[in-house]
């Protein structure tokens, strides 16, 4: 049994439409507060790019921040940022 191109295409814009769809119930339950947005313990704050290989992360846990060097020979804890900055 063989299909022709139409029947493909169709269903590739199916499959299409139905991803779409669950991508957009997802996005309107985060914004609805239905889906957790990241509640979790760790969550990356930032990242800048020091060079082509290194870069500083600023991660957040359990309230404390925390700044990283990662790219280089190897990973390296910065330190643990005061309570109160930003």
């Amino acid at each position: 049994m063989t299909m022709d191109p139409t029947t493909w295409i169709t269903a590739a814009a199916a499959l299409a439409g139905v991803v779409a769809l669950i991508l957009l119930a997802g996005r309107l339950a985060r914004r609805a507060g239905l889906a957790p947005q990241g509640s979790g313990r760790l969550r990356v704050e930032e990242t800048v790019a020091l060079d082509a290989r290194r870069r500083l992360v600023l991660v957040r846990c359990d309230g404390r921040a925390l700044l990283l060097l990662t790219g280089g020979a190897q990973d390296q804890v910065v330190g643990w940022l005061p309570e109160g900055s930003a």
